[in-house]
């Protein structure tokens, strides 16, 4: 019997390659059981809320090409463990090729990937996404890559690059559990879930030494509601003038808590030129909302919106203008390995407390001259002159606000937010995963490090401890 997938990411019992071929291969008799056990259905999308297009990012297009979705109930399984179940079926044949920096549709999504699949009930807990390979033998419909399947497209010039992958194309970019809205998508025997893929193309993409572009996948996933309670909006405005910051840069975050009670940003967007922004699809939960401006020499403090739930309209978000210029906090960062330096890729954040909780402030970084506002960036590690001894090495400088956060308990009916006097302190935050993995496969003895940086002031420019990155493999 022919197959209608020409490989499968695992080995399945012949009686359930036979289930398979039924499922996903044709026709509509979807039968109640597979292989004896109860089933559901399952919707699965893609969605990307950019911030790295112009006048804050140099990419016009990020294309990427997906050849399957496939999902495990156990959040550990292996890259060749048996049971993972295909969620996108037809796929493989058509591949879809997505623009991640896109205009969504109108139910919030970039692609619709797959429809109605027949799967086990049963909650998944990890999620493979497999892109296809750029050297692959194929055609796919209207490719915008010039002989590659997956490249950014420069806003400068027009130029396209070859997006480099490592695992992507084989094993997949893992989505883990911690990932995943809730831990896990549910799928009920006998109904429908609908599952989004969030990705955040902006923080994955990394600028090597040489010049190339390499993918650093950062994506999350989860159940969302295919209705307008999935959204999360509001209006950013000046606090005095209450009016749209125009002709700035205004990013908003939206974050949550990870196990370590650090707000670590899901998704993040540039809000319009009417200060309007929104959130959808956003999978059930409650999160945080952070916005940060810079226009032009003025510096806005970050305004912190807690206890946001999808379907609340945050309504007008004010933004403080300080007094004075941005602070500029300078780093370095060092990797090192048993026998020497070893290069790694490490994630740099700016936190400051909220309560009790460490968030995530956007902070602007100087690239080709120009000031580009990002929640989290990103450098690889290599040998060079400033770096410790035994070590490879980046250093950063990230342009912050010198003010405490301006915060406020989400309330329906109309938010009140208070600003804390000084002194103004922040931590910054290294995360270091290994060159090349798929899904940011974290790295090093230590894969978190906070080094503190108190008492910040207007225009000035302290040096941050170094972060130390050791038994980085």
């Amino acid at each position: 019997m022919p197959f209608c997938k020409s490989s499968v990411l695992v080995t399945l019992s012949a009686a359930a390659i036979a289930l398979l071929i039924l499922a996903s291969c044709g026709g509509g008799n979807h039968s109640s059981t597979f292989g004896g056990q109860a089933t559901g259905t399952i919707n699965t999308s893609l969605s990307d809320p950019a911030t790295c297009t112009p006048p804050n990012g140099n990419f016009s297009h990020v294309f990427v090409t997906v050849v399957d979705v496939k999902a495990h109930t156990n959040a550990n399984a292996g890259d060749n463990d048996s049971g993972f179940m295909d969620l996108t079926p037809n796929l493989h044949n058509s591949p879809v090729q997505v623009d991640l920096l896109g205009a969504a549709s109108a139910g919030c999504f970039l692609a619709q990937l797959g429809s109605g699949t027949v799967i086990p009930a049963g909650t998944y807990q990890q999620i493979r996404i497999i892109l296809l390979d750029n050297n692959a033998n194929t055609t796919v419909a209207n490719n915008q890559c010039n002989g590659s399947f997956n490249c950014v497209v420069l806003a400068s010039n027009g130029s396209v690059h070859p997006l480099l992958l490592s695992s992507e194309a084989t094993t997949g970019i893992k989505i883990p559990s911690g990932q995943i809205g809730g831990g896990g998508v549910t799928v009920p025997p006998n109904q429908t879930a609908d599952l989004n893929i969030d990705f955040n193309a902006c923080q994955s993409i990394v600028l090597q030494p040489n010049g190339q572009f390499r993918l650093k996948p950062v994506l999350h996933a989860g159940e969302v509601s295919l209705s307008a309670s999935n959204s999360v909006s509001g209006t950013v405005v000046d606090s005095v003038t209450h009016a749209p910051i125009s002709g700035g840069m205004v990013i908003v975050a939206l974050e949550q808590k990870d196990s370590n009670n650090v707000d670590r940003v899901v998704m993040e967007t540039m809000a319009g030129s009417n200060g309007g922004f929104s959130f959808c699809p956003v999978v059930a939960g409650t999160y945080d909302v952070v916005a940060v401006a810079i226009n032009g020499n003025v510096q806005y403090a970050a305004t912190v919106t807690t206890g946001v739930q999808p379907g609340n309209q945050l309504g007008n978000v004010p933004l403080v203008a300080q007094a004075g210029a941005s602070a500029q906090i300078t780093g370095q960062v060092n990797t090192a390995g048993a026998s020497g330096g070893i290069s790694a890729d490490v994630a740099v954040s700016a936190l400051q407390m909220v309560g009790s909780t460490l968030t995530t402030i956007p902070a602007g970084q100087m690239i080709n001259s120009a000031v580009q506002l990002a929640s989290v960036n990103t450098f690889t590690t290599q040998a060079g002159g400033t770096c410790a001894a035994s070590s490879d090495c980046a250093t950063y400088t990230l342009l912050l606000p010198a003010a405490n956060p301006n915060v406020g308990a989400f309330v329906s009916t109309g938010t009140t937010y208070s600003q804390a006097a000084p002194p103004v302190n922040y931590s910054m935050d290294g995360q270091a995963f290994t060159v090349g993995s798929s899904a940011g496969t974290p790295d090093c003895t230590q894969a978190d490090v906070q080094v503190s940086v108190p008492n910040v002031v207007s225009g000035a420019n302290p040096a941050a401890p170094a972060i130390n990155f050791t038994g980085c493999t």
